[in-house]
């Protein structure tokens, strides 16, 4: 692939435009009187309750929410005038966050916050990276509409971020994501996606690896490939499968529906990933989301998380793989998350497992 286009936006935020072959980016100056930025513009608390970190930014409260299409900033803006994206035109384009939860990211930053100890308030500035990835410059459509050859565009610029990311000083952790739907709580309908570079490991991915690492020390092997082959053996769970990618609903799944993509060969994050595996993973990735939006008569809302690592040895267990999830138990009804799931952590599911993957075999 071709090394992006890169360009500054009038606030000195980056954008970088990712192209098609035979297209040539022409984006234009931005001429938009922005205001000048914040390098501290977000916090970071820590929990001594619980021993986690929690993200304040609020400016985020002022962000653009559900704008008329003539006013979406995400599509193209060929007079530099009113739009993120100060273009005619455009495939794949990748900017930082003007309503960023983490930022500053490439400025000169302190060695990575560890976890606190003593007594007292700890905060920490809320250094790290907030970008947006827009997966095509038509207003509506969705991932699961992109022809093979865009999508496989998307997931190189998420590779492209993931690396780039992984070598900037002080990011522990790099979070590429989709929140698609009103249901999910999106502000923008325009196609798109998001990247957090996170300066610790966050909650969620620090358990599943010391799970990992105590598998490991049981076992001799590690934990998420055993969970695939254990998933294939069995069988009834499994949505997709092809030589390099299988798809399934995990055996203890939490949500009405959840699909778990696992490359069949072991690979911390999507830059270990070979080309046949991209390609494959583009494939199986547009199938599942194409299973997904033919469950009801209305597109199913959902959650796109690519679960990556980096090859640390603290990280080293991890196993790429992408969570897909969504809020939607039937046409008509929603999964909220109430007492049980918000103030326990006790995920109570609606649905089984086998019965969704058996349904979503059918929408193949």
């Amino acid at each position: 692939m071709t090394a992006p286009t890169r360009t500054k936006l009038a606030d000195g935020r980056d954008l970088l435009f990712f192209a098609l072959p035979g297209r040539r980016p022409a984006p234009v100056a931005d001429r938009r009187a922005l205001p000048e930025r914040d390098p501290d513009q977000s916090q970071l608390r820590f929990d001594r309750a619980t021993g986690q970190w929690v993200i304040v930014a609020a400016l985020r409260q002022d962000r653009t929410y559900l704008p008329a299409a003539d006013q979406c900033p995400l599509c193209p803006g060929p007079t530099g005038l009113s739009s993120e994206v100060p273009a005619p035109d455009y495939d794949v384009v990748v900017f930082e966050n003007r309503f960023p939860s983490l930022s500053g990211a490439f400025d000169p930053m302190p060695a990575p916050t560890p976890a606190p100890s003593g007594d007292g308030f700890v905060s920490a500035p809320g250094r790290g990276r907030s970008e947006v990835i827009c997966f095509s410059s038509a207003h509506t459509g969705s991932f699961a509409a992109l022809q093979p050859a865009h999508a496989r565009l998307v997931v190189e610029a998420w590779r492209h971020r993931t690396a780039d990311l992984m070598a900037a000083p002080g990011i522990e952790q790099v979070f590429c994501f989709e929140n698609r739907g009103e249901e999910i709580g999106v502000t923008l309908t325009h196609p798109h996606g998001q990247i957090y570079g996170y300066p610790y490991v966050t909650p969620r991915t620090a358990a599943m690896l010391r799970q990992a690492r105590e598998h490991r020390m049981r076992h001799g092997r590690n934990l998420f490939a055993d969970l695939l082959a254990h998933e294939v053996a069995d069988g009834s769970r499994v949505v997709a499968r092809t030589e390099l990618f299988t798809a399934f609903v995990p055996f203890a799944a939490r949500w009405p529906v959840e699909v778990h993509i696992y490359p069949n060969r072991f690979a911390h994050n999507l830059v270990e990933l070979d080309e046949a595996e991209l390609d494959g993973f583009t494939r199986v990735y547009l199938d599942v989301l194409g299973r997904f939006d033919r469950m009801y008569s209305v597109p199913l809302p959902y959650i796109s998380a690519l679960h990556q690592f980096s090859d640390a040895d603290a990280q080293a267990e991890g196993y790429f793989h992408v969570e897909l999830m969504s809020i939607r138990r039937s046409a008509t009804r929603l999964k909220y998350l109430a007492a049980s799931e918000s103030a326990m952590d006790a995920f109570i599911s609606d649905v089984t497992p086998e019965s969704v993957a058996s349904r979503l075999r059918e929408l193949g």
